[in-house]
């Protein structure tokens, strides 16, 4: 067992955060799934930009896109679709032997529908629709809007992927909504149990945004603290009375999702973000480096399991006092957040326009 495979034990999924033609077509998404046992696939404009930019398979195929007069958005989403479809396929294996739990692909709707529920929702059904594969997971902000549209898709029996979690408050409105979704798809008389939403919180570029405004004692810590302090609230939630109905009706938690997990300030360990957030019931989306780099060194253990939850709400409170304001420090992350997409799918469009 190499040193990615020794975590699944802990209870927790590694994905790959990337996804491209070329990563399908060699083999390799096949080989990280069989040797790394990666269980799921995340992609983002930035992620098609890059693929649909620097690989040449793709080019032929935009030509004859552009020839049929296609939207910019309709000749984007052909070329995609595609490679989701095939890498949904690639995990469905694992997607029927571990009844749902494994296997997931996500795709994400138009970043520049953030602030629209309905907008959003039409973009979900159409892309759901046009992959056409169980085990895919559409892909939304955590914005208001967003949030709106996570209950409506759960109640449609849609899996989501909700995004650009950065704060507390952010986190316990994703989970409303999904209990509320999938308290409502119960009473409409419907089967739940198929249904799987994660909530990705994003961690390293929290601490960039705050450490050098810290002292020394607290820099790198206010990413760590915060996501454990997230979990403890996931499990409140979802092993307390107000999910156990759902629970026994076959409904499963909508997990964390850790993301952004590569480290990007040097001084720190390159697999920090993975190694201290280890624990049952929780995914990790990882950039190839980051793959790489605990491949080679990480250290597989439960960091989760038995965590002294008071001390990260300490260390909240710490650096709270030195000055950070952790829910506008949210907002302001998921709006640069968006932005970042909004630029990444602008330029995709151009190179399918």
């Amino acid at each position: 067992m190499n040193r990615l495979q020794a975590i699944r034990p802990f209870g927790q999924r590694i994905w790959l955060d990337n996804l491209s033609r070329e990563l399908i077509a060699s083999g390799e998404l096949a080989r990280l799934v069989a040797e790394d046992g990666i269980a799921g696939v995340t992609s983002n404009p930035t992620i098609f930009h890059k693929a649909i930019s620097g690989d040449a398979r793709y080019q032929d195929e935009l030509v004859a896109l552009k020839v049929r007069a296609l939207s910019a958005e309709q000749a984007y989403e052909a070329l995609v679709v595609p490679d989701v479809q095939a890498a949904c396929d690639l995990l469905a294996e694992q997607y029927r032997a571990t009844d749902g739990a494994d296997g997931y692909v996500s795709l994400e709707v138009s970043p520049l529908l953030a602030d629209d529920a309905a907008g959003t929702l039409q973009a979900a059904r159409r892309l759901w629709a046009a992959v056409a594969r169980p085990n895919l997971m559409i892909k939304i902000p955590a914005t208001p809007a967003g949030v709106v549209a996570l209950s409506h898709l759960i109640r449609e029996g849609v899996n989501v992927n909700v995004t650009l979690l950065f704060s507390l408050a952010q986190v316990e409105a994703v989970w409303s909504a999904y209990i509320a979704g999938l308290s409502a798809r119960h009473d409409d008389g419907a089967p739940i149990a198929h249904v799987r939403a994660v909530a990705s919180f994003f961690l390293s570029r929290i601490d960039s945004a705050i450490d050098a405004s810290l002292p020394a004692a607290l820099q790198g810590r206010g990413a760590i603290a915060l996501a454990r302090t997230a979990y403890a609230r996931y499990r409140e939630r979802f092993d307390g009375a107000e999910f156990a109905a759902l629970r026994a009706a076959g409904g499963h938690p909508q997990i964390l999702l850790w993301a952004s997990t590569g480290t990007k300030n040097p001084a720190y360990r390159d697999t920090l973000y993975v190694e201290e957030l280890i624990g049952p019931e929780t995914v990790n989306t990882v950039p190839d480096a980051t793959l790489a780099a605990f491949r080679d060194h990480g250290v597989a253990a439960d960091a989760l399991s038995g965590a002294d939850f008071a001390a990260e709400r300490q260390t909240l409170a710490d650096i709270a006092a030195a000055g950070v304001d952790w829910e506008e420090l949210g907002a302001r992350l998921q709006r640069n957040g968006l932005a970042l997409f909004v630029e990444s799918y602008q330029a995709l469009l151009k190179l399918t326009a």
